[in-house]
C-alpha cells in the first residue's frame, strides 16, 4: 500500500471541463449549421462560442496544474513545497508538533519522518468543498508512510483548540488564504499562540499584500514580541517554483514565513 496525497485539482474537475467544452463546442457548430435567424444565430453562436472558449482555457489550465501537483508526475511539485517546508520544523525529544489544515497529511507526516524523536498531531476541518480529503484519508497515508508518531484531529485554525504554548513547533500550508472573513495575520497570531517560547514555526501561503497586509510589519512585531528568528521567504524565486509557474498557477506571492520564537 501506497500514500495517496490526492491532487489539488480533482480528476472529476478536468473531466467535466473537458465535456463542458465539447458539449459547447458541438452546440456552437449544430448552432452554425442551422436554419435560425440571422441574427439570433450570431448571439446564440457568440455566447456559446465564448462558453467554449472559457470552459477550453480552464480545461487546459487544470491539466497544466494537475499534472504540476501530481505527486506521481514529473515536476510534482506539491512534494517539493511540503518536504520543503517540513525541512523547518525541529522537534526536540518528546516534542510534538502542530500542523494546520493538514488536509491528506502530507506534511503532518513529512514532519513527523522529519523528526522520530517527537510527534505531529495534523488538524483540518475536511469540510464537503474539500470532499477528497478526510482524517480517514490521513491515518491511511501515515500508516502507508510507517509514520507511527502521528494523530488526526477535527479543528479550526481560527480558534484552536489548544493552551497557549503547547506546541514545540506549528507549520501549515497553503491554507489560510481559503479562509474567508477573517484576518491572515490574526490567523498567524492564533497559529504562533499555541508555540512554546523556544519553538520552531514554518508557516507557507499566498502572503500577498492584498490577502495579508504588510508582512514585513507583522515580522517586525514578532521580534518586538521576543521572537529570536523570524524571516519571510520568497518561495516563487526559484525555491519552490519560477515566477512563471507561480503567475499561472496562481501562486504568485507565495512566502514561507519561518523562525524561532
Amino acid at each position: 500500500m501506497s500514500a495517496n496525497y490526492k491532487n489539488w485539482v480533482p480528476n472529476g474537475m478536468i473531466g467535466a471541463l473537458t465535456a463542458s467544452t465539447a458539449v459547447l463546442g458541438a452546440g456552437t457548430s449544430a448552432m452554425l449549421c442551422s436554419e435560425l435567424d440571422t441574427r439570433l444565430k450570431k448571439i446564440l453562436v457568440g455566447v456559446a462560442g465564448v462558453g467554449t472558449l472559457l470552459c477550453g482555457a480552464m480545461a487546459a489550465w487544470s491539466v497544466y496544474a494537475h499534472g504540476k501537483f501530481s505527486y506521481d508526475g514529473k515536476r510534482q511539485l506539491s512534494k517539493e513545497i511540503v518536504e520543503g517546508t517540513a525541512e523547518y520544523v525541529t522537534l526536540t525529544e518528546g516534542g510534538i508538533g502542530l500542523d494546520v489544515g493538514c488536509g491528506s497529511g502530507a506534511l503532518t507526516i513529512a514532519c513527523a519522518k522529519r523528526n522520530p524523536q517527537g510527534r505531529m498531531i495534523g488538524i483540518d476541518r475536511w469540510g464537503k468543498e474539500y470532499a477528497l480529503f478526510s482524517q480517514q484519508l490521513c491515518e491511511d497515508n501515515s500508516n502507508a508512510e510507517g509514520a507511527a508518531n502521528t494523530e488526526f484531529q477535527h479543528g479550526d485554525a481560527c480558534k484552536l483548540d489548544f493552551p497557549d504554548e503547547y506546541f514545540d513547533a506549528v507549520t501549515s500550508n497553503y491554507v489560510y488564504h481559503n479562509i474567508t472573513g477573517v484576518n491572515k495575520q490574526d490567523l498567524l497570531r492564533e497559529t504562533l499562540r499555541v508555540l512554546k517560547k523556544g519553538g520552531t514555526f514554518a508557516i507557507h501561503d499566498i502572503m500577498s499584500k492584498s490577502r495579508y497586509g504588510d508582512m514585513q510589519e507583522f515580522v517586525n512585531e514578532l521580534y518586538n514580541n521576543g521572537y529570536e528568528v523570524a524571516e519571510l521567504i520568497n518561495t516563487t524565486n526559484g525555491m519552490f517554483m519560477t515566477k512563471g509557474e507561480a503567475a499561472i498557477l496562481g501562486l504568485s506571492g507565495s512566502s514561507l514565513l519561518v523562525g524561532r520564537k
